[in-house]
């Protein structure tokens, strides 16, 4: 780079927990920096998902050098043990640390491209010596660019859920059925959202904790005054093994077990009925207007009254197009990250410590971080993010052997392999992942035991 472009500030994209924990690792460089937010405020994502609680505490889910900003203007930390809300996080952290960053932290502002001033991503001659540009939409229809040495984009995958489709695409009949579709975890606190689910058949497509927590909210939707008659189906593409609930007391996240455990016993109870082995093809519409769900294989489901698709998320690569990316042609994760978060190997605490050479992409100057970094892979921790975006801050500072030295101990999730393996015959779901027990058969129904299959996850006894 030449000093002009030294001398520009790191452009983050996303004032989520990982975007701002960049900002704060940045400003303790002494590096300028400009956080790009396209909600009207510091953690909108998060606000989105504000009733639903992590399976992490306080203690993993502040960033260490957002701690230290935040230590000036008297902010006290939570109880490091507690769990905290998606409210809870964007309110007594989010908020504070966008507050702390100042000006630094602009939000209402969309970006829209990313490229090279002067050369699209065809364009060789001098490339690396000229700097990054981010053309930007605000809130009021405004355009800018802003100039760049560096791009850090930390937006995530919230926005770009995946669809009921088992081909990753929309089901024929998908979009037309919206009204009747949604892809997160339902509020039901809200009244305005639980009417809509009380007393009606709801179909949950997905197999992940997302689907475990809803699934458990109906459940407690069915057995309140208010919500007689209240029945979800669960839609897998799998079959029913032992890991299907995940971890449960082997979890060393022990809230994202419980999830598991939750989701386990709403099928026990018989507020759920389980639907193995089915990829929807079609959604179709009845006489009445309900949801008819049809498979590849040609089974039609009775009718629903409202569909829950949450079948994970995928990175929006659309304002990226002139960049040179180097990403897996599975995940969309970085290529050097990709063998290290594959989720058919490493759902187990298995994820190897990283930093700013597995983020780094052909262009350089550019790196994907946080959720978004992970592709299509789910099992990301923010614990992760932060020292993903440390080792970024300590490169760009030009702290080679502190950037160099990435350490992270994760939690194992209790979970053997991940939905490709899964999505393998029920005959062949025992090697890969972390563990070489094969998985063991979960009988459904109220005369199940109550503890098989709830504890045996992935690494556990």
């Amino acid at each position: 780079m030449n000093a002009p472009t030294t001398e520009l500030p790191v452009v983050v994209i996303g004032a989520g927990p990982v975007g701002l924990a960049a900002a704060a690792h940045l400003a303790e460089r002494g590096l300028a920096s400009v956080v790009l937010e396209a909600g009207q405020t510091a953690g909108a994502g998060v606000r989105d998902w504000a009733h639903v609680r992590l399976f992490s505490t306080w203690g993993e889910v502040v960033d260490p050098a957002a701690e230290k900003l935040l230590a000036p203007t008297g902010w006290s930390k939570p109880d490091a043990g507690a769990y905290p809300s998606g409210g809870d996080w964007a309110d007594l952290y989010l908020k504070p640390l966008a507050d702390a960053l100042g000006d630094t932290v602009r939000t209402g502002a969309r970006v829209t491209g990313v490229s090279r001033t002067g050369r699209d991503r065809i364009v060789d001659a001098d490339r690396e010596a000229q700097p990054l540009v981010v053309h930007v939409e605000h809130a009021d229809g405004r355009e800018e660019r802003l100039f760049a040495r560096a791009v850090i984009d930390a937006s995530g995958t919230w926005a770009t859920p995946g669809p009921a489709g088992g081909s990753g695409l929309p089901a024929l009949g998908e979009r037309a059925a919206a009204e009747r579709i949604a892809y997160r975890v339902p509020d039901l606190k809200h009244p305005a959202v639980r009417a809509r689910y009380a007393g009606r058949r709801t179909a949950v497509i997905g197999s992940g904790a997302s689907a475990f927590t809803a699934l458990a909210y109906l459940a407690d939707l069915a057995k309140s005054d208010d919500g007689a008659g209240t029945k979800a189906v669960w839609i897998l593409r799998r079959g029913i093994s032992g890991s299907t609930f995940g971890g449960g007391t082997a979890d060393q996240l022990p809230a994202r077990g419980a999830l598991g455990l939750a989701a386990k016993a709403a099928v026990d109870d018989g507020h759920a009925d389980a639907v193995t082995g089915f990829r929807t093809e079609v959604i179709e519409r009845d006489g009445d207007g309900r949801v008819v769900l049809v498979a590849e294989d040609g089974r039609r489901l009775e009718p629903v009254d409202e569909v829950i698709v949450l079948t994970g998320f995928r990175p929006d690569l659309s304002f990226l197009s002139e960049i040179r990316l180097g990403l897996d042609e599975r995940l969309q994760a970085p290529t050097a990250l990709a063998p290290l978060i594959d989720p058919n190997q490493h759902s187990c605490g298995t994820v190897h410590p990283h930093g700013h050479r597995e983020l780094a992409h052909p262009e350089q100057g550019v790196y994907l971080v946080g959720m978004k970094s992970y592709g299509r892979a789910p099992t990301f921790l923010a614990m992760t993010g932060y020292e993903q975006v440390r080792s970024v801050a300590a490169a760009l500072a030009g702290d080679i052997e502190s950037a160099d030295r990435v350490e992270l101990v994760l939690p194992e999730t209790g979970v053997c392999g991940g939905a490709g393996l899964f999505d393998a015959p029920e005959t062949d779901q025992s090697g890969g992942g972390c563990c070489t027990p094969a998985t063991q058969p979960l009988r459904i129904g109220a005369n199940a035991p109550a503890g098989e299959g709830a504890a045996g996850g992935c690494c556990g006894s």
